[in-house]
């Protein structure tokens, strides 16, 4: 579990960043999860967002990744539908 100041850094952090990762009406694939794990190797922090025409909530889905990616949950924002996942890496190495 990450602190309010951490979770406020990567944040911050996050906002220079692209959106990588998009997720439509498809959900969640093993495509998708492998993509993510590509991502959170090259980068340690993964932007995304969740489509109108997705099942999936922002939280839904970022809960899902983050699990799957053995990653943690930084944001999920339901008014503009990004979902944000950190590796520990990225969570060590701020501080």
């Amino acid at each position: 579990m990450i602190t309010t100041k951490q979770r406020a850094q990567l944040r911050s952090i996050a906002a220079t960043e692209d959106t990588i990762l998009h997720i439509g009406k498809g959900g969640i694939t093993e495509n998708v999860i492998t993509q993510c794990r590509d991502a959170l190797a090259a980068r340690e922090i993964v932007k995304g967002k969740v489509l109108e025409n997705s099942m999936l909530t922002a939280r839904e889905a970022c809960d899902i990744l983050a699990e799957a990616c053995n990653a943690e949950q930084v944001l999920s924002s339901a008014a503009n539908s990004h979902c944000l996942s950190a590796t520990p890496r990225t969570l060590k190495s701020s501080w």
